[in-house]
């Protein structure tokens, strides 16, 4: 799934260097490819199961650890999490606190990647699982870290 992040970054980052103002920068382009993941990931979140999806609703919900009340619920709420974490990257007045939000979703989100990988579910092994939810983590909190807006010849222009 990283390569989803990686390669929707590059692509928009490729769109601003010919000229697509919006993609001016890395930061923006790897807000815009974390955005485009999550939609990604997002939509296994409502996939039932036996459909087209690698990953879906029923897969999720057996990576829930027994601890989490409610897991059903708790997978379709972490997708609507995620849909809402990518509209608010994409939008830059609200990119720095759907950041910072996803960064901290990611956090929570771990323990269930790692209950699935020692439970020796079918997903990724732990010692790939840990450092994409790194990843993921860094490019949430750079985005974040990022959001700016600055005033050039009256524009306001995303940063």
């Amino acid at each position: 799934m990283s390569l989803v992040l990686i390669i929707a970054t590059l692509a928009f980052r490729l769109l601003g260097a010919f000229g697509v103002r919006r993609f001016a920068t890395w930061q923006v382009s790897a807000a815009h490819g974390l955005a485009l993941f999550l939609v990604v990931t997002a939509s296994a979140h409502f996939a039932p199961e036996g459909s087209a999806f690698t990953t879906n609703h029923a897969d999720l919900v057996a990576m829930v650890p027994p601890f989490v009340p409610f897991p059903a619920l708790m997978v379709y709420a972490t997708g609507v999490l995620e849909l809402l974490g990518a509209a608010g990257l994409v939008l830059a007045g609200t990119r720095r606190a759907a950041g910072l939000s996803l960064a901290v979703l990611f956090v929570l989100l771990l323990p269930a990647n790692v209950y699935a990988a020692l439970a020796g579910q079918d997903v990724s092994p732990l010692w790939l699982r840990v450092p994409e939810q790194i990843l993921y983590i860094a490019v949430a909190l750079w985005a974040a870290l990022g959001a700016r807006t600055v005033e050039r010849a009256g524009d306001r222009v995303p940063a």
